[in-house]
């Protein structure tokens, strides 16, 4: 056993379903619940050393700064934006990566096909009782300009063969990997000025909010297609509405910023756009996937390893990212 095998012994779960579904616990662990509203049932806030994060709805993170001795915060998302801030240096974080990669991919794809094919509008025609036939734009030959190349990027750009695409990947810094080239940050202006298609999937932190700019999605073509399924904020949503509802450019995003997309706001009603309410990993994939992830993640600090996903190590040493 290793150094860290006595770090974790009691942890909350969101809900009665989920704990039910990791049992049995690793021996010596307990468990209670707590959906961050409240008071814990079954333990004592005092006792919780480990916490995971409910997957849909409101997180009020500054209800961990409640919990004196915890040491690890477990997301059941990719994104964990705002969790290191709300914890501090000491507590570790770990992410779900790997959970929603498939679902994240097929959704980026059924976005830029919809969007390009012009699905949301046979739907609009349908529900009128109109055909109205026309001709679209195939997914087949566009340049594609795709940021973000972990877990996530990787699956869309390989879903993306098949449709004999030009495929162009961006990252934080350039490099080559065993894909071919990446392409930095700091060329996004002069790549967006060929790209008809812009998927964004990089995670969300100071250095990728607002990277993609009124300066990037003002380089882009005429009639050039944004989709996101990152997190809204690393797209200027100010500078994505004008340029949509101005229909210079189309965009199908399932993540914006602010969420829920407020009432009444134009990108609602913008010819150009289409959005799904953030549904990227909310599939029926996620469950099992998510219950492999837990069972391994605390048999994993039982035995004194460190769990993976790690973006914030806290007690448990280096970063393993």
């Amino acid at each position: 056993m290793g150094s860290n095998a006595s770090l974790i012994r009691t942890v909350t779960f969101p809900d009665q379903q989920l704990l039910d579904s990791v049992q049995p616990l690793p021996d010596g662990m307990r468990a209670g619940i707590w959906d961050l509203q409240g008071e814990p049932h079954g333990v004592q806030l005092d006792e919780v050393d480990a916490v995971i994060l409910p997957y849909m709805g409101p997180k009020p993170l500054e209800a961990l700064r409640r919990v004196p001795n915890l040491k690890l915060v477990q997301t059941q998302s990719t994104g964990y934006d705002g969790i290191p801030q709300a914890v501090g240096p000491d507590v570790a974080v770990a992410s779900a990566a790997g959970v929603h990669a498939d679902s994240t991919a097929e959704l980026a794809v059924a976005l830029m096909l919809a969007s390009l094919r012009g699905i949301d509008q046979a739907v609009r025609d349908q529900v009128a009782g109109r055909w109205n036939p026309q001709r679209w734009t195939s997914l087949a030959d566009r340049k594609v300009l795709l940021v973000g190349v972990g877990g996530i990027g990787a699956g869309i750009a390989s879903r993306l063969e098949p449709f004999g695409v030009e495929l162009t990947r961006a990252g934080s810094t350039a490099r080559d990997d065993d894909a071919g080239h990446v392409h930095g940050a700091d060329e996004l202006v002069e790549l967006a000025g060929e790209a008809e298609v812009l998927v964004v999937i990089t995670p969300l932190s100071e250095a990728t909010h607002h990277l993609i700019n009124a300066d990037v999605l003002a380089a882009m073509p005429d009639g050039a297609l944004v989709v996101n399924v990152a997190r809204g904020a690393v797209v200027d949503s100010d500078a994505l509405t004008a340029e949509v509802v101005s229909g210079r450019l189309r965009a199908a995003i399932d993540v914006f910023d602010p969420e829920p997309i407020p009432e009444g706001h134009p990108l609602w009603r913008a010819e150009g756009a289409l959005i799904t309410p953030h549904n990227g990993g909310n599939t029926s994939a996620f469950f099992p996937r998510i219950v492999r992830l837990l069972k391994s993640q605390l048999s994993a600090v039982a035995e004194g390893r460190n769990p993976e996903n790690l973006v914030q190590s806290g007690a448990f040493g280096l970063d393993e990212r």
